[in-house]
């Protein structure tokens, strides 16, 4: 008598959907996409008006998101996503695995990445206001410092831009990776504000912040920009 064979069961993990990125965390990422690229063409195509706002742009998302990093969304905050070089070593010795999405908020390797693009943005921004073509374009605030210096900064300030482009590609094909390798979408969250976790990871979701919050940081953010840009 032939027993019947048997194939082996596969057990899938129940999941579910949990709130990962408020809304202005989003309205934050997709903007500045758009402005970097605005920046680049404004400059390519001599729009030098358009550029400076365009910067003046960044430089109000990139203190809004420095501020939101201490009094935003608990994922969001800087002392929630930073974490130390073993916990980081620990990820990326798994970066080939193919494995569920468990975090809430940014991975550890990509929380610095988050620190180190808003570094060049500031870097970018804050070096764009001191810059002098000595044609047509100068920064607010290059008649407060020498020739010399306001000369360093804007040779700072074109450097700094292909460094700052060098890090998005890296972005870019590690979002890639994670999607082919990892089989994990970081583009949907971002765009939903959502993500599809294992049910044991979600035990307790991240507290966001209320939008009116990061309404009044934004017009501080922007206060300070207006303030600088009228000194020019």
């Amino acid at each position: 008598m032939r027993t019947p064979s048997t194939s082996p069961t596969i057990r899938f993990a129940s999941t579910c959907s949990v709130k990962v990125w408020d809304i202005a965390i989003r309205l934050y990422h997709w903007p500045l996409i758009i402005l970097i690229y605005l920046s680049w063409w404004t400059y390519e195509t001599g729009q030098m008006n358009l550029h400076k706002l365009s910067g003046y742009c960044i430089l109000t998302l990139a203190l809004f998101r420095i501020l939101w990093g201490f009094f935003g969304s608990e994922n969001a905050r800087f002392g929630q996503f930073l974490r130390g070089p073993s916990a980081v070593c620990s990820h990326l010795r798994h970066l080939a695995q193919r494995e569920a999405d468990t975090e809430l908020g940014h991975n550890p390797a990509g929380g610095w990445a988050v620190v180190l693009l808003l570094l060049l943005l500031l870097i970018q921004a804050t070096s764009g206001l001191f810059a002098d073509d000595d044609i047509l374009t100068k920064g607010p605030l290059a008649r407060y410092v020498s020739e010399d210096t306001s000369s360093k900064l804007t040779s700072l300030h074109a450097f700094n831009f292909n460094l700052l482009l060098a890090v998005i590609i890296l972005h870019v094909l590690a979002v890639v990776l994670y999607r082919i390798v990892k089989g994990q979408n970081l583009v949907l969250p971002m765009i939903s504000g959502n993500k599809t976790v294992p049910t044991g990871s979600a035990l307790r979701p991240p507290h966001h912040a209320s939008p009116a919050r990061a309404l009044v940081l934004f017009l501080l953010a922007g206060g300070i920009v207006t303030a600088i840009a009228c000194l020019g």
